[in-house]
């Protein structure tokens, strides 16, 4: 279950489902036992205030008060409009309801032990103002705990955009599928705990949806995953290249080499600068270290074919020598994970990269953090965009799998299919972790991973790293935690 529907594709998967021959009001009645059941798990004691709006969600408020009161839990409901402008399966949801409805008084909040926020749908696609928005604002002050039903109101379910104002959560039940919104920031700040409810509609319906956007979790590239054969050897498991800074720079390059071993890379070559070999080398064991000092020293290693991934720019150093390197790199047909220096030497011409990457034969991932991307893409992307929309366009602009990172990093590829993480421990926000991260995704497409899952892969294994780490983490943690990943890694796939 790791398709996200957006607002208009799960409105187009209640249709398919109606059309199939499922009932639209027992689709809203199913949606409603299943809010009255996480409702009843979440309020101890109390009474349980539902606060619905007029359309489908608050006729899953409706449903719910009911089977809440059937449970013999008390509760109340208030309804921001007048009980007959409802129409449709709403108003035969307050039908069955039966009891008082109270007007919407956002003095009358207090006093109960859970609010279930039925305002506003996913498909919100304008600010929130007047009523509704002074509704919101009291139930985030009233310090009752909420449980919002789809989506918290006032969050956009295709963008994760805030119209506005918009209820914090601390549980949002949504149905069939996630959106978008619950993962992207800053709708996922507000969602608190997001459980997934089955309402029976049929997964048939994804056929003709045909989803591009998935939740980053391990089934999605599972069937990927490199697990070293009994009878290989470290060169079938490929080298990696990572080109090093001066020698003052050159911690985030050992940072990117060591996470490629971790990575299962059967050999790491640091390229290094004279100046800098002597602390290369005694600062690294494993990794090997090879004098490069200019880019025709750059081409003549690259004429060994068994070098097959490059990773550059942590630590490279931004000017001309880096975007010489880079093109270097690519113009031998060796696959590159590109990220820090290695974009923002592209900063003033990005199309000569983009042009490069899309005349090589082999794959090109780039790691940007929000900073990078707006230098290397802001002529480009559309900057008001949601995350995924811009890590979508900038993927299909430069002809590479683009990991907008984040704590909802965005793994994108020019057709358009794209994973948004949600794993990431905030500890990871700390120097040197996306060195790492990149060198993460550079041993697993050394050992032939497809770039999408390969950076999404990596994506994922990064953000279990910072939690395995945990708090106080720095980035030298984190390739040393990668085997109990692996480990439960190779534990899903059924291996060994």
């Amino acid at each position: 279950m790791l398709e996200l529907l957006t607002s208009q594709q799960m409105t187009q998967a209640d249709a398919l489902a109606i059309a199939g021959g499922v009932d639209s009001f027992e689709l809203m009645r199913r949606a409603g036992a299943a809010v009255a059941d996480a409702a009843a798990r979440m309020a101890h004691s109390g009474p349980i205030l539902v606060v619905a709006g007029r359309g489908n969600n608050g006729g899953d408020g409706f449903i719910a008060a009911a089977e809440l009161r059937r449970a013999g839990l008390p509760v109340r409901l208030m309804l921001m409009c007048d009980p007959a402008t409802l129409k449709g399966d709403a108003a035969r949801a307050a039908a069955h309801w039966g009891e008082p409805i109270l007007p919407c008084d956002p003095a009358a909040l207090g006093g109960s032990s859970l609010i279930v926020d039925a305002l506003l749908g996913a498909g919100l696609d304008r600010p929130v103002k007047g009523d509704f928005a002074g509704m919101i604002d009291a139930i985030n002050a009233s310090g009752v705990p909420v449980l919002a039903v789809d989506l918290p109101s006032g969050i956009n379910g295709t963008t994760g955009a805030v119209m506005g104002t918009a209820v914090r959560a601390a549980r949002t039940i949504t149905f069939f599928r996630k959106k978008p919104g619950h993962l992207l920031l800053p709708g996922r700040l507000h969602c608190g705990e997001v459980e997934l409810a089955d309402i029976g509609i049929s997964e048939r319906v994804l056929d003709q949806i045909k989803p591009e956007a998935f939740d980053n979790q391990p089934p999605l590239w599972l069937p990927h995953l490199p697990v070293p054969r009994l009878d290989g050897h470290k060169y079938r498991r490929g080298h990696v290249v990572v080109g090093s800074g001066g020698i003052a720079a050159t911690g985030a390059a050992r940072l990117s080499a060591r996470a490629a071993l971790r990575a299962g890379a059967g050999l790491v070559t640091g390229a290094s600068p004279p100046a800098a070999l002597a602390v290369n080398a005694a600062a690294l064991t494993a990794v090997m270290v090879r004098e490069v000092d200019t880019v025709s020293d750059f081409a003549a290693l690259l004429t060994d074919r068994r070098f097959n991934v490059c990773v550059l720019g942590p630590g490279l150093g931004v000017g001309s020598r880096t975007r010489d390197f880079v093109l270097t790199a690519l113009h031998a047909q060796r696959a590159c994970v590109l990220d820090a220096d290695a974009l923002t030497s592209f900063a003033d011409g990005p199309d000569l990269l983009f042009s490069a990457i899309k005349a090589s034969s082999a794959p090109a991932v780039l790691t940007p953090h929000e900073g990078e991307f707006a230098r290397l893409f802001g002529g480009g992307v559309d900057a008001s965009a949601s995350k995924l929309d811009r890590a979508r366009a900038a993927a299909t602009h430069a002809g590479a799998v683009v990991v907008l990172k984040g704590a909802d990093t965005v793994t994108a590829r020019p057709d358009g299919r794209a994973a948004i993480a949600a794993n990431a421990s905030p500890w990871l926000a700390t120097a040197g972790s996306g060195d790492v991260l990149s060198g993460i995704v550079g041993g697993l497409l050394a050992q032939s991973v497809p770039a999408f899952e390969a950076a999404a892969m990596a994506v994922w294994m990064h953000g279990e790293a910072g939690v395995c780490a945990g708090p106080g983490l720095i980035a030298e943690d984190l390739p040393d935690v990668l085997p109990s990943v692996w480990r439960g890694l190779v534990e899903m796939a059924g291996q060994s």
